[in-house]
This record gives C-alpha cells, structure tokens and sequence, in this order.
C-alpha cells in the first residue's frame, strides 16, 4: 500500500519534475532543471508562497488559541459540558466541501448573515471572498473555525489528563487561577501543543478544499496557495513537470520548517 499509493508517487513526482511533459502527462523531453529554474525566476511562485505563509500565520496560532480556550471552558465547566464538548467538536465531523459551503452563504455579500450582521450595528457591508484585502482573512478565518476540532479534543483530553496533584501544590502555594494556568497548565500540556503545532503547519502548507470552493486562488492572487499552485499547473495547465517541481519544493519547505519547530520549538517541551 505505501509503495503503490506514496513512494511511487513520490518518486515518480521527482522524475517529472526533470521533464516536459504533453497534456496526456506523458514526458516529451528531457529540462534538467529548467522548471525549477524558470519557477524560481516567476513572481507568481513568489506570491503563492508569501500567500502561504500568510495563511499558515493567520490559521495555526488562533486554531491552537481558539481549541485550547475551548477545552479549558469545558473542563471548568459545570452543567451543561456535554453540550459544550458537542459543539466544540462538531467542526471535526464535518468535511471541507461542507464547511465551505457553510461559509460561503454566511459571506454571501446580499444574503449572508454576517453582513446582515454589520447592516444591524449600523456598519457597511464587506466583500468577503471579492475584496482582495479581505479575502485571505476571510477563508483563514473559516479554515481556523473548520480545524478547530482537533485541537480541542486532544488538549481537552490532555487537560483532563493532568497531574491534580500539581494543580492542587499551586493553589495551596497560594497562586491565582492565572498564574496557575500560565506556570503549571501550559508547561504540562506543551508537548501536546508541540504536536499540534507541528501537524498544524503541515496542514496549513497542504491546505486545498476550501480556497477552491470559496475562492480558486483570487481575487487577484490573495489566495493563490502553493497547493493551488500545483492543481494549476498540472491540472488546468497540463504543465505536469512544473506542477511536479512545485510540488517538490513544498516538501521541501515543509520537511524544512518541521525540522525547525523540532529544533526550536523542541527545546521549550516538557515532559512530566
């Protein structure tokens, strides 16, 4: 199964990356590096990528601030916590195609109901998916809420899972609810924010459904991700060399930036 459906695919990815290849994806001829030559020399590789570190910035911190602020009102939650931990994950049952459909009729600029929202506090309507200023943070704002599942199941279960014993050290000691949270909670549930923020960035670089729903890498390239990139390429282009060089520079970049998290985010673990 990994040999047909990963290494395969992997290695015949760095083939192609080497080659010219017709609209049927077979090779016509031989570039050496020209595709990776020519897609460093192109703005637009340059834009998808800043898009995409943009995107990663605006979604992973607030998607793990948004699960760890959820899974702590819940675990001090009295009645009503089942309701709270249903809604709360709901989001983690729900696929990409249907989140986004979701969204699109709230950001409907006539119909939506968050314009109608802006209408009723006296403000203008905003062109949500439209406006090349607002539709990056249009689409990490759906993505943070779609991702936010994740998060909140496993430091909900890793806040349930801590040490009573430390917490209850703290508080003898004399330590606010605050400083409880800031020196002993976060220190104990870091490697499980280390791991959420390792697989985080590596969804958000891969990130594909919703910014094809919502907005197919527009307006005027202010969601033009790598991943688009590379369906564009390949797939609207028929250029399968230069999508398969694209797609190795991605893995590159990921493979990169995990060994930097692990290096220096690494460090700052603990581990009971």
């Amino acid at each position: 199964m990994f040999a047909v459906f990963l290494f395969y695919p992997m290695i015949r990815s760095v083939y192609l990356s080497f080659q010219l290849t017709d609209p049927r994806g077979r090779v016509a001829a031989y570039a050496g590096w020209d595709n990776y030559t020519g897609m460093l020399q192109s703005s637009a590789f340059w834009n998808s990528l800043l898009v995409t570190l943009k995107f990663t910035l605006l979604t992973v911190p607030a998607g793990l601030a948004l699960g760890l602020l959820c899974a702590s009102l819940v675990h001090s939650a009295g009645r009503g916590r089942s309701a709270l931990r249903f809604l709360f994950s709901l989001p983690l049952a729900m696929s990409v195609s249907t989140a986004s459909i979701i969204w699109m009729i709230l950001y409907h600029p006539s119909l939506g109901m968050l314009n109608w929202l802006l209408l009723q506090l006296g403000l203008g309507p905003v062109q949500w998916l439209t406006d090349p200023g607002s539709a990056l943070g249009s689409v990490s704002l759906m993505t943070v809420w779609m991702n936010s599942g994740f998060p909140f199941v496993l430091l909900l279960a890793a806040i349930q899972g801590l040490d009573g014993d430390v917490l209850d050290s703290a508080r003898i000691d004399g330590a606010s609810g605050w400083r409880t949270f800031v020196s002993v909670k976060l220190p104990l549930l870091s490697p499980t924010l280390f791991f959420l923020a390792v697989v985080s960035v590596m969804s958000a670089f891969q990130s594909f459904g919703q910014i094809h729903i919502l907005t197919k890498g527009g307006p005027a390239g202010s969601t033009d991700v790598l991943v688009y990139s590379i369906y564009r390429e390949a797939f609207v282009n028929y250029q399968f060399g230069t999508g398969s060089a694209l797609a190795i520079v991605l893995f590159a970049i990921m493979l990169l930036l995990t060994l930097l998290q692990f290096l220096v985010l690494g460090k700052k673990v603990h581990y009971q």
